[in-house]
C-alpha cells in the first residue's frame, strides 16, 4: 500500500505538472500565430458577439497599448491590465480573478496579452492527472485480492500438512510428505523429517535399553524368587520367617515391575497404523481378564464383575486389547478400598465402541489426569503400592490401536471413583449373556 500510494502520488504530480505545462505552451502557440498575422487586428464590441460553447474555457486575448483603441480581441474579461506587463508567462489577478498570461510585443506600440482563468487551468490539468489514478484506483483492489487468493492456494497444502502435525499423536514420528509443496518451503520440510528421524531413533535407542534391561534383571530376579521359595521350606525361627516374607514381596514387586517394564517397552516400540488387522470380540477380552485378576479382586472383597450384554468385534490385537484392559482393571484393584466395586461394560454408538471401567475409589482429581499417563507418576497422597506404570501401558496401546481415553469421576456429585473411558472402532455389534 505505501509503494502503491507513492506511486499514484508521483503520477497525480507528474500528470498535474505537464498538464499545466501544455497549458502554458497553449498560450504561447497562440500569441505567436497572432503575431503572425498581416492583417490588423479586429475586436469584439462586446463578449456576447463571440460565438462560444462554454465560457469558462475559452481563452481571452488583449491588446495592451497606450491607444484608447485597445480592447478585447475575442473578449472583454480582462480589462484594466497595466500596458507595461513583463514579457513571458505570469499569473496576474483582475478583478478577483486569477489569470494565467503569456504576453508578447507585436511592434513598436502595440503588445498582446494571451490568458486563461488558474480555476479553469487547474480544473483540467486536476481532472487530466486524476484520471491516470483510474488504473491505480481500479487495479489496486484486484491486485490485493488476486495476490491473497494465489497465497492462499499456495499455501493451502502447508495448512493441510500442518493439521496433520496437530493430529498426531507424541509417538507418531513418520516423515512429512513434501508432494504439493512450493519449493520453497520443501527445505524446512526436509529439515523436519531429518529432526523426526533423529528423535525417533533417540527414543528408539532409549526403549531398547528399557526392554533389555528389563529383560536382563528377569533371570535373577527369578533365581532369588527360587532361592527365596527354598528358603521358605527351611525350618527357621519366627523372625526369619517374617524378614523371608518381606523379601518374598519385594522380589514380587520388582518381578511385576520389570513385567510392566517390559509391556510397556513393546506397547512403544514401533506403533503400528490404526488400521488393525484382527478382529477382537470386547466380552472374550473382559472374560480373560476376570479369569486372571479375580483372585486379587477377591482377597480385596471387591465386587468385580461385567454389566450390560452388548458384545463387539474392534479392530486391534487382542494382545494389546488384554493389556489394555487388564492394566485398566489392575489399577481399580489396587485403590479400590475394600468391598468395593468394579464394573466392565461395552455401548455401541455410531460405529465406535466404549469400553467402561467404573469403580468406588478416590477417583483422580481434574488437575491430575494428564499427568497420571507419565511414567511412574503417583497421586500424592496415596499408601497402595505400584510402580506408577500402568496408565503409562494404557496410553501406550491406546496410541497404537487408535483409541482414546477419557476419566471422569464415578460419582460426580460426590467426586469419587473413577471412570475410564476408552472409545475404539467397531466392526461388528452383536448381543450376549452377560457374565461376571
Amino acid at each position: 500500500m505505501v509503494v502503491a500510494i507513492s506511486a499514484g502520488i508521483f503520477s497525480f504530480v507528474s500528470a498535474y505538472e505537464e498538464a499545466i505545462e501544455l497549458q502554458d505552451e497553449q498560450l504561447r502557440q497562440m500569441a505567436a500565430m497572432i503575431a503572425r498575422q498581416d492583417a490588423p487586428l479586429r475586436f469584439a464590441k462586446s463578449p456576447k458577439q463571440v460565438p462560444d460553447r462554454d465560457a469558462e474555457f475559452r481563452v481571452a486575448v488583449q491588446l495592451l497599448t497606450q491607444s484608447a483603441a485597445a480592447g478585447p480581441l475575442l473578449t472583454g474579461e480582462l480589462p484594466g491590465l497595466a500596458s507595461d506587463l513583463p514579457e513571458g508567462i505570469q499569473t496576474v489577478e483582475t478583478q478577483g480573478v486569477s489569470w494565467r498570461l503569456f504576453v508578447q510585443t507585436l511592434d513598436a506600440d502595440s503588445r498582446i496579452a494571451v490568458g486563461q482563468k488558474i480555476a479553469v487551468r487547474d480544473e483540467v490539468a486536476r481532472d487530466g492527472a486524476l484520471r491516470t489514478l483510474m488504473p491505480f484506483f481500479v487495479l489496486f483492489p484486484v491486485l490485493l485480492l488476486l495476490v491473497a487468493d494465489l497465497i492462499r492456494k499456495m499455501f493451502q497444502p502447508l495448512k493441510t500438512l500442518a493439521d496433520d502435525l496437530d493430529m498426531r499423536s507424541e509417538d507418531d514420528l513418520r516423515e512429512i510428505t513434501a508432494t504439493g509443496l512450493p519449493s520453497e518451503i520443501r527445505p524446512f520440510v526436509v529439515a523436519i523429517n531429518r529432526l523426526l528421524s533423529r528423535i525417533a531413533q533417540s527414543s528408539l535407542v532409549q526403549r531398547r535399553f528399557v526392554a533389555d534391561a528389563a529383560h536382563e534383571l528377569r533371570s535373577p530376579l527369578t533365581a532369588l524368587s527360587l532361592q527365596a521359595e527354598r528358603m521358605a521350606a527351611a525350618e527357621m525361627s519366627l523372625e526369619a520367617a517374617s524378614r523371608l516374607a518381606t523379601l518374598r514381596q519385594g522380589i514380587h514387586r520388582n518381578r511385576n515391575l520389570l513385567d510392566q517394564l517390559l509391556t510397556l517397552a513393546r506397547a512403544q516400540h514401533l506403533p503400528l497404523p490404526l488400521e488393525a488387522s484382527e478382529a477382537v470380540s470386547i466380552q472374550l477380552v473382559f472374560r480373560q481378564v476376570l479369569e486372571d485378576l479375580m483372585p486379587l479382586a477377591e482377597s480385596k472383597g471387591i465386587d468385580l464383575g461385567v454389566t450390560g450384554e452388548m458384545d463387539a468385534t474392534v479392530g486391534a490385537s487382542e494382545v494389546d486389547l488384554y493389556a489394555l484392559v487388564k492394566n485398566l482393571v489392575d489399577n481399580a484393584i489396587r485403590y479400590t478400598p475394600q468391598s468395593g466395586r468394579i464394573d466392565l461394560s461395552a455401548e455401541a454408538s455410531d460405529g465406535t465402541v466404549t469400553l467402561t471401567i467404573a469403580d468406588t475409589g478416590p477417583g483422580i482429581p481434574e488437575e491430575e489426569r494428564e499427568r497420571v499417563f507419565d511414567p511412574f507418576y503417583r497421586v500424592l497422597g496415596n499408601s497402595e503400592t505400584g510402580s506408577g506404570l500402568g496408565l503409562s501401558i494404557v496410553k501406550a496401546i491406546a496410541s497404537r490401536i487408535g483409541a482414546i481415553v477419557h476419566m471422569s469421576y464415578s460419582d460426580e456429585k460426590k467426586k469419587t471413583g473413577l471412570r475410564v473411558r476408552v472409545v475404539l472402532l467397531a466392526t461388528v455389534l452383536r448381543p450376549l449373556p452377560v457374565f461376571g
